[in-house]
């Protein structure tokens, strides 16, 4: 029997299904909250902002539904072409959306890109959940009062509060998601957690061992790709990847003194892809220049961006 057939009790039980974008500013917990739900790794987490680049969805079942989270880039003030394109990516998932879930960190509250994101979703025309994350390090009081001032800003039709990082308060959400998309049929298959390519999940999971060992040093300046991938007779998998930056002087903190940076990256990341694939991998990283990378529509299209003009 399966999971779907336990949760229903029998086949004929109305399925629902739905895409859920959840949107916010940059570090409120949104790919910590996707990979909660799901169940499992789908998008990179960093205490770095703007880690998120491009829509990654993440598939999870609950009950008789399947619930396809997009988790988008955070949404803040683009200075850069890069930047630009992000934040275009998040409203365009939010617009393709059936349900928009807006994820306010409670300890920043509405401040800055949160309260220009709440005077915007005032056009948008989906349904909207207001969801408070981090609510273990902000005192009741005053997530009542975040909550009654963000709804007294936008028509939300439930405000659920919620730890991401323990999972406190997202059964409830998902209880809710389950029954509030449309009937219909699954989108993916049942085991299906991810619409990623393992080659491009691979890459984002090395861009964020990357950020986890260098953010003080390389802040925004590097970018991986998958160029090979091999599936080996003994059951292995070969996988080969280029860190692009910008400059030699970022080449060589990539790589640390007497390799030691790359080699722990590529040690750490391994362990995770592997873990994931369930199968060994050889892992082999490369670091090439590519000077203005920020500006080339080829990089865009590999992290699945549209090239802003």
């Amino acid at each position: 029997m399966t999971d779907k057939q336990q949760n229903t009790g029998a086949d004929t039980t109305a399925t629902h299904s739905g895409f859920v974008a959840l949107i916010g500013a940059t570090n409120a917990g949104k790919s910590t909250l996707v990979n909660h739900l799901v169940g499992a790794k789908v998008s990179i987490v960093s205490h770095k902002v703007q880690t998120t680049r491009a829509i990654i969805r993440g598939i999870a079942i609950h009950d008789n539904a399947q619930i396809v989270f997009m988790d988008t880039p955070g949404i803040f003030k683009p200075r850069r072409r890069l930047d630009r394109a992000m934040v275009t990516s998040a409203w365009g998932g939010a617009k393709d959306a059936d349900l928009i879930v807006l994820l306010i960190d409670s300890e920043r509250g509405l401040k800055g890109d949160a309260e220009a994101i709440l005077e915007a979703l005032k056009d948008v025309p989906q349904p909207k959940l207001l969801v408070l994350n981090k609510i273990d390090r902000v005192r009741p009081e005053d997530l009542l009062k975040l909550a009654q001032a963000a709804n007294e800003a936008v028509p939300f039709e439930r405000t659920f509060m919620i730890s991401a990082l323990t999972g406190s308060g997202c059964k409830d959400l998902m209880d809710y998601l389950a029954t509030a998309l449309p009937e219909g049929p699954w989108y993916y298959p049942e085991d299906q957690i991810s619409d990623l390519p393992m080659r491009q999940l691979a890459a984002e999971i090395t861009r964020e061992k990357l950020f986890l060992r260098l953010h003080q040093e390389l802040p925004y300046a590097s970018h991986v790709e998958t160029e090979k991938w091999e599936e080996r007779k003994d059951g292995s998998v070969r996988i080969e990847q280029v860190i692009y930056v910008e400059r030699d002087s970022q080449k060589k903190i990539a790589l640390g003194k007497g390799g030691e940076a790359i080699k722990a990256i590529s040690t750490a990341a391994r362990k995770e892809i592997s873990e994931i694939l369930e199968q060994p991998v050889h892992l082999f990283l490369f670091v090439k220049v590519r000077e203005n990378w920020g500006n080339d529509p080829e990089r865009f299209r590999e992290m699945g961006l549209d090239f802003p003009k």
